[in-house]
């Protein structure tokens, strides 16, 4: 069996106190206007002289039929019950109101539609009403068709104004009830149909301040990874020319002098690369990696790293294909970090081997170094975060771990769109 928890059905939202202060002052209004209905009725002879014409009853049965309306959101089919039953009594007993009576059990069938959430228990509680008044009103209209003294309207014919008046009053009834019965099922309907609405602009709301959040995230993260590609690069190169320049300072100033010309040169760079990330980043247009570097500049990239002491060589296998700007820059960074990597970890002996292939479905990465075997850290550093970081946003996967002859390796893979470099693409595009 399912561990699963049943679902909850659905509830219609609770009244609020301003909606349930309203039914107090309803309550309130429509107390007065029965009284006033009963004493004019009583006026009127609405009954004739059969009728109970005491102030005291008239003030019991209003009460009676408009009291339970203060609570009618909180306790609709006992009020519905309470004021049928009253309005029962009161006409059976002939007290001369019937107009605010027929307002307050409109009022009450309607709250029931509109309000019970057990649409099947509101469903049978209005039917049993509904059933109640109208066997009530067959049994009256027969016993005033068999009353010889009532003599109001004549009874002769087939169809005698007795007969109609009669169809009127099924008429009138029919309609009333139908009334507050379609009235309340749509009530409660739209209530839903709000509810439901508002709900989903609370989700929206939600998940837009949750994707916010996640922009500003991924920006920061982006931010993060340009600022640490460019500066651990640039950096690391620094810190070899200048430990260089340290080592033949006396010896060879000549030497020491082209490394501290690397050094500013490096330095240079470093506020280039930053200068071009800080006005990406100030432009209001979007930009697929933050950076301005590409592909292009990676021969320059392996001499950079041949001129900084780790012999490196680069082997490009396959046509170069058209790629997307973000794995550009991408697959870039990566060489350039492992770059780094090699340089600062590999030892003074090590070397690098760079190698770009270029397949039909996928774009490949590889560098290799010579040198000092570097177990993996339990926790990688920011520098196998980043790779790994760029390897996801554009589509591929990233291995990275010593070799088992020594040195480390980095292989960058990179899936491609079908269309690049396809021969199918290319007649389609003719």
């Amino acid at each position: 069996m399912s561990d699963l928890p049943a679902a909850t059905p659905p509830r219609r939202p609770r009244p609020t106190p301003g909606e349930l202060r309203t039914d107090v002052w309803l309550a309130g209004a429509l107390f007065l206007a029965a009284v006033l209905s009963a004493a004019l009725g009583s006026v009127a002879g609405v009954y004739g002289t059969d009728s109970a014409t005491g102030l005291q009853w008239a003030l019991l049965y209003s009460f009676g039929l408009t009291a339970p309306l203060a609570v009618r959101r909180r306790f609709p089919e006992a009020v519905v019950v309470v004021i049928a039953l009253v309005f029962f009594v009161g006409v059976s007993a002939r007290i001369p109101e019937l107009y605010v009576a027929n307002i307050a059990l409109f009022i009450a069938m309607y709250t029931v539609g509109a309000w019970v959430d057990d649409r099947r228990r509101a469903t049978w509680v209005r039917i049993g009403v509904i059933v109640a008044m109208f066997v009530w009103l067959i049994i009256t209209t027969f016993q005033a068709a068999i009353d010889p003294s009532d003599e109001a309207l004549s009874r002769a014919g087939l169809f005698s104004p007795f007969a109609a008046f009669m169809l009127i009053q099924f008429l009138v009834n029919a309609a009333f009830f139908g009334g507050a019965y379609y009235m309340g099922d749509r009530a409660y309907a739209a209530a839903m149909s709000r509810a439901v609405l508002e709900e989903r602009t609370h989700e929206l709301e939600r998940e837009r301040e949750v994707t916010a959040a996640q922009a500003v995230a991924l920006d920061r993260v982006r931010i993060a990874r340009e600022l640490h590609d460019v500066v651990a690069h640039h950096v690391s190169a620094m810190g070899v020319q200048a430990g260089a320049a340290r080592a033949v300072l006396e010896r060879d100033p000549d030497a020491a002098r082209t490394a501290l010309l690397g050094v500013e040169a490096s330095a240079r760079s470093a506020l280039v690369e930053l200068r071009q990330l800080l006005e990406t980043l100030r432009t209001s247009g979007d930009s697929d990696g933050g950076s301005t570097v590409h592909l292009s500049g990676l021969a320059d990239l392996v001499a950079h790293a041949n001129e900084n002491g780790l012999p490196t060589t680069l082997t490009i296998v396959g046509d170069p294909v058209d790629l997307p700007e973000l794995v550009q820059v991408n697959v870039y960074r990566v060489a350039q970090e492992a770059l780094t990597n090699a340089r600062r970890h590999g030892g003074a002996d090590a070397a690098a081997d760079v190698r770009l292939r270029y397949a039909a479905d996928a774009i490949e990465l590889e560098v290799a170094n010579t040198g000092r075997a570097v177990a993996a850290p339990m926790r990688p550093g920011l520098g196998i975060v980043g790779m790994r970081e760029r390897a996801g946003a554009s589509g591929g996967t990233l291995e990275a771990g010593p070799r088992g002859r020594g040195g480390f390796l980095v292989r960058l893979r990179v899936p491609l769109p079908a269309a690049v470099g396809s021969p199918v693409a290319a007649e389609v595009g003719a």
